[in-house]
Order: structure tokens, then sequence, then C-alpha cells
């Protein structure tokens, strides 16, 4: 007798994304968001990607935010009822990608738009890469894997590893059990932060300037100007731009 042919599952064809959303994990604060973000935006700029920005730091109304940087960047305001709405309003306006820094406590509204909006926002061809930080801090690998668990497999992730000291221990975020669960499921794509003088650092924060604008000697503030400065700026935006462009899949359409 003979039997039936078994049934073989092909696997499911995934269109190529029309619209990608690219945005840092709100959670703990202090990790380096915005400070990741900035130099995000100039790689995009290297690779002369169109996008949109947008500044969900609601708390950072000056000083320290993406706007402060990119006077261009969208404020939003991410506690009205409507959340991250302004996701698929810049999209409206023709940005095929957008960057969106989030600040810390953005997570009870990121959770509750993508309960509503996710499935609506595939099936019109976004896709969406979520950024953590995670640093020696214990609390950021927490913060990271609270994400995770709401966020689940819609988005795509992309952990980025923040030496805010030197040496930088990540051991939490290597040896934690739960940690290596996050990592086998999700499957995150992880690069590396070098550590930056705090002097630099400051400076630039302070003035609103990016690294670009120091590496190319454009900023008239002193200690900016010196060629140590330079050359460290310089390092320092070589030395991301290869990481991101390990990852550009999660990152460019």
């Amino acid at each position: 007798m003979a039997t039936a042919n078994p049934v073989v599952e092909m696997p499911v064809h995934q269109a190529k994304p029309t619209s990608r959303i690219v945005f840092t994990q709100g959670g703990k604060g202090g990790v380096g968001k915005t400070a990741f973000s900035t130099l995000l935006v100039e790689w995009y700029a290297s690779k002369k990607a169109p996008l949109a920005l947008i500044d969900m730091d609601s708390e950072n109304k000056t000083r320290g935010s993406l706007a402060h940087f990119f006077p261009e960047a969208r404020k939003a305001n991410i506690q009205r009822a409507r959340g991250l709405d302004d996701f698929v309003h810049v999209l409206d306006e023709g940005a095929p990608i957008v960057v969106a820094d989030m600040g810390a406590g953005a997570g009870e509204v990121a959770h509750r738009w993508f309960d509503s909006m996710h499935e609506q926002a595939k099936s019109n061809g976004i896709a969406f890469t979520a950024i953590g930080l995670v640093t020696p801090d214990p609390a950021s690998v927490s913060s990271i894997l609270a994400w995770g668990k709401f966020l689940r497999d819609r988005v795509e992730y992309l952990i980025v590893k923040n030496s805010i000291s030197d040496p930088a221990d990540f051991s939490c975020w290597e040896n934690d059990s739960e940690a290596e669960a996050f990592r086998r499921v999700a499957q995150p794509k992880v690069i590396s932060m070098e550590y930056r003088i705090p002097e630099i650092e400051h400076e630039i924060r302070e003035h609103g300037l990016t690294l670009q604008s120091v590496a190319e000697r454009k900023t008239e503030v002193p200690a900016l100007k010196l060629t140590a400065s330079v050359w460290r700026a310089q390092a320092y935006r070589r030395n991301l731009f290869a990481e991101l462009d390990r990852v550009k899949g999660l990152l460019l359409l």
C-alpha cells in the first residue's frame, strides 16, 4: 500500500522591508544611549542613507539629548496617549529609515505600542531594530532582558557593549544565565564601543558637538582643537564605524 508523501514545511518567505525603525531601548539611564546614537547618525551620513531623527527623551530638554546634537531631530513626547505613533508619522513624510533615541523609563509606553501596533506596522513593510547598551553595571543587563521579554521576536536586536570604564568588565552580560538564554533565543548581533576620554566626552556633550566636527577641526573649543583630541575623535569614529559595518544588515534596507 502506497504511503502518502510527507508534507515538507517550506520556510516562509520574508519580503524585504521598505522601511526600518532603529531605536535605542529606553531603559536604564547613563549607559550611553545618546552618545552611541550621535555616532550612529554620523555613520548613516557616511553611507548617504536618507533618514529622519526622533528625540524621544522627554526628560532631557536641553543638553545631552539627540536634538542638542542634531537640531533637525523631531522632539516627541512618548508619554502622551498615542505613544510611539511618531514612528509612523515620520515615515509618512518619506524617510525610509528612522533613528529614535528613547529616554529612560520608556518601557511601559513601548510595551503598549508594540502590542497594539506591531502587526500593522509589519504588514506595511516596517522592520524594527532595537539597540540595547550594556555596560559593566548589572542593571544595564537587567534592562535589556526586561525589554526582550516584551519585544520578543518582533524586532531584530543589536547589543552595544559600551566601555564606560577602562578596563571594562562585561562578565555579567557574558556569564549571567538569563543573558545567555536571551542570546540563544534572540540571536542578537553584538558590537563594541570603546572607552572615550571623559574630558573629550564632557566638552562634546556640553557644547552639543558631533565627533565629526572635532575630527574635522570644525570647533573652537580649546580642548577639542588639540591634535590629540582630533586624533582620538578620528579613531573613535573609525573604530565604531567598522563595528557598525559588520552589522549593517540590521541598520540599512
